[in-house]
């Protein structure tokens, strides 16, 4: 995108986050539920596919441009970017990666527009951070697939008009190796999504199991087609390389937001007749926290442009996430410490962060996973034993 547009749209985003959701984050938390004028201007925006190409309807951002987007999106509740989230990421990414040009053109424009919800159903209850041990299976049947298995805790499953289905389609192949995602309409028979998960926090941002029971979709329903077939497990892993990235410039915005949070209590707050940002042990903490804000930030713009350089799509993606999800979980609990009694208090902005905070370290790889992947990249069979 042109530099002048492009800082057009991060200040319309930013005077949207700023002006128009943080007022209603309290709102949101309570409710668990986004404001319907929220995601209609967030529509309008082009934000259901900022990341999805100019061709289809999106704005074509590079990983670049994404993360810098992310930081201001990152500002206020998870649940606004997790609205549109899987559109422009591993659900949208599945298509553009993966799809036939036939299913490009069918459905991106759709999704880009924010008339359809996609969703990205990879998550097993015995298949999380190892998607490769996925157990819902796809079997043809004449011209058409038959799906049946499970998926847990799926974004946007209640609200979601097609899921983005990874199943096993060759079970004597090896693990990465059998497996092929499918395009799968929501009310399609057979498909049933649970009620949503009552969550610690992130509140707004919903997610449901999804049950398969002998659900059928003709063969065109196959990503990428014939030749997509057993191809799925590398093509979902793409797509959570490029939401790692994604995520973190997700946790720099919160941390962001959370150091200006602590800043202006420490300049208000009075404690045995001082403010409170005069005593050296407050100052530490939120020194430490802009030291680590920076820190993330920096380290993010230089994944995403690897990524875009395509010179690093995995170590890089991996060690952002890792470290940006653990950054952000310090600099929460630092504001809730520099708030004291009033940071563990429900209506607290640094309360609700803190909650929200603490899945980032959990999803897209828990951070365990990505220490694991780092680690292998760079010992090779070393690391085999």
């Amino acid at each position: 995108m042109d530099a002048a547009d492009f800082s057009a749209v991060l200040s319309e985003v930013r005077r949207f986050v700023r002006e128009r959701v943080v007022p209603l984050e309290a709102e949101i938390d309570e409710k668990d539920e986004m404001p319907a004028e929220i995601r209609e201007a967030a529509r309008k925006m082009g934000l259901f596919g900022f990341a999805l190409p100019e061709e289809y309807g999106g704005l074509g951002l590079s990983m670049h441009e994404e993360a810098q987007l992310m930081f201001e999106l990152g500002y206020t509740t998870p649940s606004l970017r997790s609205m549109f989230g899987t559109n422009n990421g591993i659900a949208g990414h599945v298509l553009m990666v993966g799809g036939t040009e036939e299913q490009k053109a069918d459905w991106l424009p759709r999704i880009a527009s924010g008339e359809v919800l996609a969703s990205f159903a990879l998550t097993e209850p015995e298949a999380g951070s190892d998607p490769s041990t996925l157990t819902t299976r796809a079997h043809p049947d004449g011209d058409d697939w038959v799906i049946n298995g499970a998926k847990r805790y799926i974004t946007n499953a209640p609200l979601a008009d097609v899921f983005m289905v990874f199943a096993r389609t060759d079970p004597d192949a090896p693990r990465t190796r059998g497996i092929s995602t499918f395009l799968v309409p929501a009310g399609t028979p057979g498909l049933t999504v649970a009620p949503k998960d009552h969550k610690m926090g992130q509140f707004g941002a919903w997610t449901a199991d999804v049950f398969f029971d002998d659900v059928r979709v003709p063969a065109s329903a196959l990503v990428g087609g014939e030749a997509g077939l057993n191809r799925g497990f590398g093509t979902a892993m793409g797509c959570i390389a490029h939401g790692r990235v994604h995520i973190s410039a997700l946790c720099v915005g919160m941390a962001e937001r959370l150091v200006d949070e602590s800043v202006e209590y420490a300049r208000t707050r009075r404690q045995s007749g001082k403010l409170i940002g005069s005593f050296q042990l407050v100052q530490g903490l939120i020194a430490d926290s802009m030291t680590d804000y920076y820190a993330g930030r920096a380290t993010v713009l230089e994944a995403a442009r690897a990524f875009d350089a395509g010179t690093d799509t995995k170590i890089g993606p991996s060690c952002t996430k890792y470290f940006a999800s653990e950054m952000v979980w310090r600099v929460a609990d630092r504001a809730v410490q520099v708030h004291g009694g009033a940071g563990y208090m429900r209506g607290v902005a640094v309360e609700r962060f803190y909650r929200d905070a603490r899945l980032f370290r959990i999803y897209e790889g828990t951070s365990q996973i990505q220490q694991v992947i780092i680690a292998k990249a760079l010992l090779g069979e070393a690391a085999r034993g």
